[in-house]
């Protein structure tokens, strides 16, 4: 399995920025993916995911309302598009996935992605 993440960059407060990263080597739908962020000086957390085979999304209350994850069958392709950016949410992102089904951001990953960085700035 590989993941691929990428689309960061540089926003001001209140802007917009779409996330996409590029999995493949499943060998069927029965996976999870989605999205964790690691902000300077703490600890990596999860944002968003979505378990692919049950179409289910989970999200942590500071993305609930801003982010939105989503997923393209045909091109493979996870992405998360974040509105309403603040500060805080400066971090590197990363995509990550595991076998199974369930809230990727309470279970084991198997994957990781390179991170890609996020910078909410005026």
């Amino acid at each position: 399995v590989q993941l691929q993440a990428f689309g960061g960059g540089l926003v001001r407060p209140g802007g917009s920025l779409r996330l996409s990263c590029a999995a493949s080597g499943f060998e069927s739908d029965y996976y999870a993916i989605g999205w964790f962020r690691q902000a300077p000086g703490k600890g990596r957390e999860g944002v968003a995911c979505l378990a692919v085979k049950a179409g289910r999304t989970y999200y942590t209350d500071f993305a609930k309302d801003r982010f939105t994850i989503s997923r393209d069958n045909a091109k493979n392709m996870v992405y998360l598009q974040m509105d309403s950016l603040k500060p805080e949410d400066t971090a590197v992102y990363y995509c990550a996935a595991r076998t199974g089904a369930g809230d990727l951001r309470r279970t084991p990953v198997d994957f990781w992605g390179r991170g890609t960085q996020v910078t909410v700035s005026s």
